[in-house]
């Protein structure tokens, strides 16, 4: 039997695009749960975001590129909303809607047929595929993550790596790069 290379590229790009978001969620999430909710929503500047402000932003980046985008679903965001929110809100509740969103989206993924990732689409008034917002969707995810990470250590002075001194994974768990 002839090998398919598209198919095992989009495979493998959904895959692995899936992998990214749910090890950067994860180390997001082992952030929120070693702050208190008043380092969560210290900005320490007005040109700086806090933490939650970040989190918002990603829940709503993921919602607007992939779950209204591949599912066709109406999109509702208000991004200057996700940088205005000053008052604290329980990091239970932007937890878990930035782990719902991200499952959602993960599953929306994994879902796409090969075809579609090459489907021009517009978002936010950019023209794109949708290989192009996930790839845009996983990029950016990642770069706030290291923000995120780099924030927290700032807050709390402590190492937060998850590799050891020879790269392998301090929980164990296989990397997702190659």
């Amino acid at each position: 039997m002839p090998i398919n290379i598209p198919d095992q590229l989009s495979a493998h790009f959904r895959s692995y695009s899936v992998a990214r978001l749910l090890d950067a969620n994860k180390q997001i999430n082992r952030c929120l749960k070693i702050l208190s909710q008043e380092q969560i929503w210290t900005r320490p500047n007005e040109a700086s975001n806090a933490i939650g402000n970040l989190v918002l932003h990603l829940t709503g980046n993921v919602n607007q590129w992939i779950l209204s985008a591949l599912n066709a679903e109406p999109d509702h965001r208000n991004r200057p909303a996700e940088f205005a929110q000053r008052e604290p809100l329980p990091t239970e509740e932007i937890s878990a809607r930035l782990k719902n969103t991200v499952e959602a989206a993960c599953r929306a993924i994994e879902r796409l047929e090969p075809e579609r990732l090459i489907q021009s689409i517009n978002i936010q008034g950019y023209d794109t595929t949708i290989l192009g917002a996930v790839y845009h969707v996983v990029e950016h995810f990642s770069l706030h993550t290291g923000q995120i990470v780099y924030a927290t250590k700032l807050h709390i002075n402590q190492d937060l790596s998850l590799y050891d001194e020879q790269g392998q994974r301090l929980d164990g768990n296989k990397p997702s790069a190659p």
